[in-house]
């Protein structure tokens, strides 16, 4: 049976920030967005809540600004190099991520067989934000339980990799998960556990099993 590889993006395939810091960074807006990742990091605020306030403060965002943040960003290595080893497998890897669709959705370019973001507008921000759309960590069971039905596996065959809290929910459902470069709320959750900068290293922990 196949196996489908569900990827969390910020911590995990981006070291040590999040993509709405790495966009905010792009305006000006690194301190305010980081203090918004605290506050939801800590349960202060919720998604909601979250994308209401980023919205105001991206007012002045552009396509640019987002290539610019994307193109920038600390990506681990060989990212693109661990998705043509999983699909040359037959197997599926995806994205899924509180982070905006407009951004994760880059990473389809490669080599990615789904992602998924929360709901902003399009860029620029002509339309409202509809907080509904922002995903929870909840979110991302449900999300994984929409891939399994569409690649035609099981949750038993999936493998998740993920960094924080919002992770927690779904490494409590799958039977293999990696924690990358994470904080204590996944602690004793993980089947294994990678710190590096290096996503090959991080898959070659599972690759082997099936």
């Amino acid at each position: 049976m196949a196996r489908l590889h569900l990827f969390d993006l910020d911590g995990t395939l981006l070291h040590g920030t999040t993509a709405p810091v790495e966009i905010s960074r792009q305006l000006g807006l690194e301190a305010e967005t980081v203090a918004l990742d605290r506050a939801i990091g800590a349960g202060l605020i919720g998604p909601p809540e979250y994308a209401a306030q980023v919205y105001d403060l991206w007012a002045g965002l552009t396509e640019a600004h987002v290539t610019a943040a994307f193109e920038a960003a600390p990506w681990l290595t060989r990212i693109r190099e661990v998705w043509a080893e999983i699909r040359s497998a037959g197997e599926y890897c995806a994205v899924v991520s509180l982070s905006p669709s407009f951004f994760v959705e880059r990473l389809l370019e490669w080599g990615a067989h789904a992602t998924h973001g929360s709901q902003l507008p399009a860029v620029p921000f002509t339309e409202p934000v509809d907080p509904a759309g922002a995903l929870s960590a909840a979110a991302k069971v449900t999300i994984a339980d929409r891939l399994c039905a569409e690649f035609g596996v099981a949750r038993a065959d999936c493998v998740a990799y993920g960094d924080s809290s919002s992770d927690k929910e779904l490494f409590a459902v799958v039977p293999v998960s990696v924690a990358v470069n994470a904080d204590g709320h996944l602690a004793g959750l993980a089947t294994h556990s990678y710190t590096g900068r290096d996503l090959w290293d991080a898959y070659e922990l599972v690759a082997g099993l099936s």
